[in-house]
């Protein structure tokens, strides 16, 4: 679209046709503004799909869709007419209730006087922002009756756009002081983010009958190259191991390793199923030590309560 003006044009010809350039003058303002105005109203359809997102309101988000438009999701199912697109709305705003939207259009083209393609980036949030999910999206907006409505749209993921951060959010329910009470031992356990919070810093003190056992220092952070949250491990004795963490549903399942102090090799497979604020359960399978197969556990883990106040 042009941004010269008229009155720049206009100084360029003759002074004789200066009520000719007045003409055209008004005729350019006028398709400028309604240009303008339409365009405003491509994004403001954006802004009140994020405000009845964020209000986990899928009918009045449904609403600004045409009854026979198509949206594809970032996993690639295509959700087909207003209705369906409302019931997966709602469907989501059931599983994550108070998750939030946010949407930057970086472009909006008015392809006609009724067609017009935004695109941009829209970052998912769940409540307490534990988790985040960012995406490209396109928009194809048609205008009928003088109403902007989404005809299709589609989104794409943009993992590009998450931090370390981001990656770990899922896991920030860990953070906090813990302890696993059993017979005869006591294993007391510290999460903290790190400084810059791209890391989860993990301290395991472990007592048997009272008497200093164990201390073992962890890291969580989001491998690039694997593209996995990854951690790692030092034990007080000389070991060490790592891990690799995949996110099934609301459990983590560890795939972890290990080199024991007398140079044999560990392995287990090790799951954290959450059961609510204040507890989660931590249950170990195929564990070998050396050429020796270990039994199987599940113990819970209780949040400790804060210390008195002095």
């Amino acid at each position: 679209m042009s941004r010269i003006t008229v009155p720049a044009l206009a100084a360029l010809i003759a002074i004789s046709v200066t009520t000719f350039a007045r003409g055209q003058e008004s005729k350019t303002a006028a398709s400028t503004s309604g240009a303008t105005n339409d365009e405003q109203a491509v994004r403001q359809v954006t802004q009140s799909f994020v405000k009845a997102f964020n209000a986990g309101s899928a009918e009045k988000a449904a609403a600004l869709f045409l009854s026979g438009a198509e949206f594809t999701d970032d996993a690639g199912n295509v959700h087909k007419g207003a209705a369906a697109i409302k019931v997966v709305l709602g469907r989501f705003f059931e599983k994550f209730p108070g998750a939030t939207s946010t949407m930057t259009a970086d472009s909006v083209w008015m392809v006609s006087p009724t067609l017009a393609i935004e695109e941009g980036q829209r970052l998912v949030s769940t409540k307490d922002d534990q988790s985040s999910a960012a995406s490209f999206y396109t928009l194809v907006m048609s205008k009928q009756q003088g109403q902007w409505k989404i005809a299709s749209g589609r989104e794409v993921d943009d993992d590009d756009a998450l931090t370390p951060h981001d990656r770990l959010k899922p896991l920030a329910w860990l953070a906090g002081d813990w302890v696993d009470e059993g017979s005869d031992a006591v294993v007391q356990i510290s999460c903290r983010w790190s400084e810059e919070k791209n890391f989860l810093l993990v301290e395991f003190n472990a007592k048997v009958q009272g008497k200093p056992a164990m201390k073992s220092n962890q890291r969580i952070g989001w491998d690039p190259l694997t593209q996995k949250v990854r951690s790692w491990v030092f034990d007080s004795d000389g070991g060490y191991g790592e891990g690799v963490w995949s996110q099934v549903e609301d459990r983590w399942v560890i795939k972890s390793t290990a080199v024991l102090p007398d140079g044999q090799t560990g392995s287990a497979t090790i799951v954290l199923e959450p059961q609510d604020k204040g507890s989660y359960l931590m249950k170990g399978f195929d564990r070998i030590r050396g050429k020796t197969a270990e039994p199987d556990f599940e113990v819970k883990i209780v949040r400790r309560p804060p210390a008195p106040a002095k």
